[in-house]
């Protein structure tokens, strides 16, 4: 067998090193991209909170009474999410009111808004609005936010 001087390419144990660094770097990046699209989402669904709370004053001076979630969604020309029955889903979460179909009475009350996202196998989050206006974090367990 004949070796050339000239011959040019990688040999294996550099390609197996190049392997190993980029697995290393792909291990170190995909929870940091998980993380920072999680954040998001979560930014997305406190933003929407907070236009629930605003439509809901705005219900409220019309009606005398907050809306459903329904109502809520077509005040808003459906730029929520995904109107379902009496929930509304948009993008990993699901919005509900409590209780889940409220009469009138119920509604010149108050009302509660959760936003809850259930993945499998990763962190369960939960928002709650209610006719204060406050958004508060309930899971993962928290502090509250403004």
């Amino acid at each position: 067998m004949r070796i050339a001087k000239d011959e040019k390419g990688f040999s294996l144990i550099e390609l197996l090193v190049v392997v190993v660094i980029i697995g290393i770097v792909a291990a170190l990046a995909v929870p940091a991209l998980r993380k920072g699209l999680r954040s998001a989402e979560n930014g997305t669904t406190f933003a929407t909170l907070r236009s629930i709370s605003s439509t809901q004053v705005q219900c409220f001076s019309q009606k005398n009474r907050f809306c459903t979630l329904p109502e809520i969604q077509d005040m808003m020309r459906n730029s929520i999410g995904t109107t379902t029955g009496d929930t509304v889903v948009r993008g990993r979460y699901v919005f509900e009111m409590t209780p889940l179909a409220p009469t009138p009475a119920d509604l010149r009350e108050g009302y509660t808004v959760s936003a809850v996202r259930n993945v499998t196998d990763d962190v369960v989050y939960r928002y709650e609005l209610t006719q204060s206006g406050r958004i508060q974090k309930i899971l993962p367990l928290g502090a509250v936010e403004d």
